[in-house]
């Protein structure tokens, strides 16, 4: 469909044109049906009437007379009698109606021998075809075709009264055609209101399309246009688009100007160290060094960031082993753990089997781990725990070191927010990668300060083990 307005045009006028063809044959059917009941009872009531006018004792005379009044031009009736009661030549028939050429009548004996047949019924030596049995028939005659209707009367003759078809084909056109030409002089007029009244019910259509595109991509407001109720569904949607891509083009400016300032400290950082490196300070190559490091750990968490943020399809969940996949985290976090002589301790319980993908579920725990590693000081400990919550599995981890200050606790989730120990390098972004893979892996993530010191981190499965 490449225009609405065009398809409605078009299919109203169709279905226009449509209905009045149906209406006017459903007419035409209905008066050619009604007028066949009209026409028989006339043709019956005409033949009662015919036949009073002769009788058993009725002279030849009579007959001729009756001939001579049924004559029309060119067509003259028939009556069967006596030489010397038969038309004059010098008979002068008249026509008073045009229409009175398609009704004819005849009269037959007892055995059924045609007495008188009136014009256009006698023809051919045969003349009309004589009555079998009282009623109405169809009769075809020398190429028309005749409604008669016959009924005997006295002395055994019979009577027919008769109604060409064509004069019924004609009445019956006229009536179509009167109802058809009405219809048709106003068929412009109304395909030209609905037309008008098309447009007019589109029209706030198309003040919603000029809304959106006069719009420049600064201008993120919510549509404020009046729409009837069909499009209040549609209006909602565009806010709720524009507020989604508000948000996102807000986030995407915030995590620009975030990174650039993360990245500008370590870079400048490293330029002063390799600068002082030239000028003949060996031990600030160790400073590049580690300057370099943490530099390549906030790229690396950038590009997980990013890939976070691209709305895609949550991955199918499928059942993973807990103690399994943290026991490979610990073996790959061990060598730090142990340059800082820290205890990380893992405490198993019953096999616990949960539905997630095992990679986002890997790099969120190994993020949380080594978290907790980095911000406990040398000799520390950090132990991981995981069991069962009736039908729910959860994972902790603690470690010894500083915990956050109650007032950062929330804030701390948030990208490029660290807490107030500032002596660990990173670039606060571990946490924040975490919390949206957990919302991704339908798990709740919270934090609180352990009593005896340090930082409890807990997941909590949200959906129980199948």
């Amino acid at each position: 469909m490449t225009s609405i307005r065009r398809y409605l045009n078009f299919t109203l006028a169709g279905v226009l044109l449509l209905v009045m063809a149906l209406a006017v044959t459903a007419a035409y059917l209905i008066t050619r049906h009604e007028m066949e009941e009209i026409f028989d009872a006339q043709l019956s009531l005409q033949a009662r009437v015919v036949s009073g006018l002769v009788d058993t004792d009725t002279t030849p005379q009579a007959y001729a007379a009756i001939a001579e009044q049924l004559s029309q031009p060119g067509h003259f009736a028939h009556w069967y009698g006596q030489a010397e009661a038969e038309l004059s030549p010098d008979t002068d028939p008249k026509l008073y109606d045009h229409e009175e050429r398609m009704l004819s009548v005849g009269f037959w004996d007892d055995e059924l021998h045609p007495i008188l047949l009136g014009s256009r019924w006698g023809e051919n030596d045969e003349g009309f075809p004589p009555p079998r049995k009282t009623g109405h028939r169809w009769v075809s005659y020398e190429g028309h075709r005749w409604r008669v209707f016959s009924m005997p009367v006295d002395g055994g003759r019979w009577i027919s009264v008769g109604l060409r078809e064509s004069f019924q084909d004609e009445l019956s056109n006229k009536v179509a055609l009167g109802n058809f030409v009405p219809l048709l002089l106003a068929l412009p007029v109304l395909i030209w209101l609905i037309a008008r009244l098309i447009r007019r019910g589109l029209g706030p259509i198309d003040l919603l399309s000029r809304q959106v595109r006069s719009r420049d991509e600064k201008d993120l407001s919510p549509i404020r246009v009046a729409v009837p109720r069909e499009l209040q569904t549609l209006r909602g949607a565009l806010n709720d688009f524009i507020d989604r891509l508000g948000q996102t083009l807000e986030r995407e400016r915030r995590f620009t100007a975030d990174a650039a300032h993360e990245l500008r400290t370590p870079l400048a950082a490293m330029k002063i160290h390799l600068d002082n490196a030239r000028f003949g300070e060996p031990s600030a190559l160790d400073k590049a060094y580690n300057g370099i490091e943490r530099l390549q750990r906030v790229v690396e968490q950038l590009l997980l960031l990013a890939r976070l943020d691209i709305d895609q399809p949550r991955p199918a969940p499928e059942p993973v082993a807990l103690p399994a996949l943290v026991m490979d985290l610990a073996a790959d976090l061990w060598p730090l753990a142990e340059s800082q002589q820290q205890a990380l301790e893992i405490v198993e319980g019953k096999p616990v089997t949960v539905k997630g993908n095992a990679t986002e579920l890997g790099i969120l725990i190994r993020n949380l781990m080594d978290n907790a590693l980095r911000y406990t000081p040398p000799g520390g400990r950090v132990v991981v725990a995981m069991g069962m919550d009736g039908q729910r599995p959860w994972l902790s981890i603690e470690d010894s070191g500083p915990g956050i200050p109650e007032s950062m606790l929330e804030a701390v989730t948030q990208r490029f927010q660290r807490a107030s120990d500032q002596r660990i390098s990173g670039s606060g972004l571990g946490l924040s990668i975490a919390v949206e893979i957990a919302e991704r892996q339908r798990l709740s993530l919270s934090l609180a300060n352990r009593d005896d010191g340090g930082l409890r981190v807990r997941l909590d499965w949200l959906d129980t083990v199948a």
